[in-house]
């Protein structure tokens, strides 16, 4: 599995897929995250941005390899394990991502509530700011992976249901990301950290049902 994340990773970073929606997302982050800001609200709001960054990742990795490659790949080492790794290997990308636009937010942030009456400590915000970004990853992974291939080969339908996807995903009331995102944001009204521990387990727990059902679906239908 090693060589296969490493050879899917090389195919994304030499294709440079990556580069639109790594700007896109450095670009949603510069204009909504400000020096001086609350710290909560700026990671809520980077957090939220890497949702349907994720699920446009997670179609790159799927969808890089050419027809005859994909399958001397799948013929090789089997299609359920190809396809994780084109799922591990964009999910690894947008954790890097999201970990770095953590450390950046924390570092330009101000560590204070909304209206500035209560001080945030920054290490438990981070933390906090970790996790709402895995549940992000993790819930674009899954818009991803079920709005591609081997579930929806035309583009037309693959792209239409990601938006509505990523949409859904992020406005809809006890959604893992929703949950974790609005937990920030709420809480720098008070200045009170909350740690999004019991979303994160449902996003990790949906991820992988949703995983398992892709790469068995991608044995069957290539």
């Amino acid at each position: 599995m090693t060589a296969l994340l490493r050879y899917q990773t090389a195919l994304l970073v030499r294709s440079q897929c990556w580069l639109a929606p790594v700007l896109l997302y450095a670009a949603f982050v510069s204009i909504g995250v400000q020096w001086g800001q609350p710290v909560l609200d700026s990671l809520g709001y980077a957090a939220a941005g890497l949702l349907p960054v994720t699920a446009w990742l997670v179609q790159l990795c799927v969808d890089q390899e050419p027809p005859a490659a994909r399958t001397v790949t799948a013929a090789a080492v089997g299609s359920p394990r190809a396809h994780l790794a084109s799922l591990l290997a964009a999910l690894g990308c947008a954790g890097l991502l999201g970990v770095a636009a953590t450390l950046i937010v924390l570092l330009i942030s101000k560590s204070a509530s909304a209206d500035n009456s209560v001080r945030v400590p920054l290490l438990p915000a981070g933390i906090a700011g970790l996790l709402a970004v895995a549940c992000c990853v993790l819930l674009g992974a899954v818009v991803g992976a079920l709005c591609t291939r081997p579930l929806l080969h035309r583009r037309g339908w693959s792209v239409a249901t990601t938006v509505l996807g990523a949409l859904l995903a992020l406005v809809t009331s006890g959604s893992p990301a929703n949950t974790a995102v609005t937990g920030l944001v709420t809480g720098s009204r008070t200045g009170a950290v909350h740690m999004p521990v019991l979303p994160l387990v449902a996003a990790a727990a949906l991820a992988a049902a949703v995983a398992a059902l892709a790469c068995k679906l991608a044995a069957l239908r290539g």
